[in-house]
């Protein structure tokens, strides 16, 4: 299994406010959804709350600790060695936050694929920082803002070191 996280940060590693991303960034959207259609997600509740549902065409996975929780079209476990257990294990899983649930499998995780936004704006929830002694930064694409991007960005891909 390969563990990798998603996620759209900002320079101080700002996720969002009261639940809800603080940017619309269109073409991270594509790209999010290019990377993980047809795969299992792992994400918390409050995550899951702040969509509209469930995503389409993956396996949607969450976490929380509230014991009778529900949720249409999502698998509902409690830890994330549990939500790990029940993505298949010879496929890519990705995690889609929110910053609790990427602080506890950063250290997991085979790959990071963030979406650095260029900006710093006030948040309550963080993306972890990554330690570039474990982490390598192995591609970066640039994108400028444009009349559908308020603010720059860049794609990184990071892969964990051998230790």
């Amino acid at each position: 299994m390969t563990i990798t996280l998603i996620a759209a940060a900002a320079e101080n590693n700002a996720l969002g406010k009261d639940n809800q991303m603080v940017w619309h960034l269109p073409d991270d959207f594509k790209r999010f959804k290019k990377l993980t259609t047809g795969h299992c997600i792992i994400m918390g509740r409050k995550t899951l709350e702040s969509m509209n549902g469930a995503l389409p065409n993956r396996t949607n996975i969450v976490i929380t600790r509230q014991k009778d929780y529900t949720y249409e079209g999502c698998t509902i476990v409690h830890s994330l060695d549990e939500a790990l257990s029940a993505c298949p294990q010879d496929e890519e899983v990705f995690v889609i936050g929110g910053g609790e649930i990427y602080k506890q499998a950063i250290d997991k995780a085979d790959k990071v694929e963030l979406t650095r936004v260029h900006t710093t704006v006030e948040a309550d929830a963080y993306f972890p920082e990554i330690d570039t002694d474990k982490w390598e930064l192995i591609n970066e694409e640039y994108h400028p803002k444009d009349e559908k991007h308020k603010v720059d960005f860049t794609f990184r891909t990071f892969k964990k070191q051998n230790q």
